[in-house]
């Protein structure tokens, strides 16, 4: 088992958190208006999983806004935001803010996601939401670049990650 932190104390993780050289596991997450979005359906593109515990989080929400910026400067690549919040809320998130480069997804429907990237918190205060990480997929569906942010309160290596979008 992988674990993390959130505010210092450990926090255990489902599975083993993906690793780079690895197919990237397909997956059903919900859109906005409640569409499937399947890995599948963005192959042949680069793709980047910011992955947070929840939108109505100060931290998680930076990275939202920091990903849309970066992704306006990445051609051929799909940002992709990943929390367990429910669809309307990424769909009010994103209004509010401004979002538009961002494809908001949730996992709220227990799709296997947490468990296929090693990523759901199985303990702790945010247990049954998804920890902070990043994953970069190239456009034949391997991972490139994976990240699990050590400490949950503190924002992932965005450079190292377009670093990584770029490098695919």
């Amino acid at each position: 088992m992988t674990t993390t932190k959130f505010k210092g104390t450990p926090v255990t993780l489902s599975g083993e958190f993906i690793r780079p050289g690895v197919p990237a596991p397909d997956f059903e997450l919900v859109r906005t208006d409640l569409t499937p979005l399947r890995l599948s359906d963005l192959r042949g593109r680069r793709v980047v999983l910011n992955i947070f515990p929840s939108l109505d989080t100060g931290v998680c929400a930076t990275s939202v806004r920091k990903f849309n910026q970066l992704a306006a400067s990445l051609p051929d690549t799909v940002v992709v935001a990943v929390s367990k919040d429910l669809p309307f809320a990424h769909a009010r998130f994103c209004s509010v803010e401004g979002i538009e480069n961002v494809v908001p997804a949730s996992d709220f429907r227990a799709s296997g996601f947490d468990a296929a990237y090693g990523v759901g918190m199985t303990d702790g205060p945010l247990c049954g939401l998804l920890a902070r990480a990043v994953v970069v997929i190239d456009p034949e569906g391997r991972v490139v670049y994976s990240e699990l942010v050590p400490e949950i309160t503190e924002e992932p290596d965005y450079e190292r990650a377009v670093e990584a979008v770029k490098g695919c």
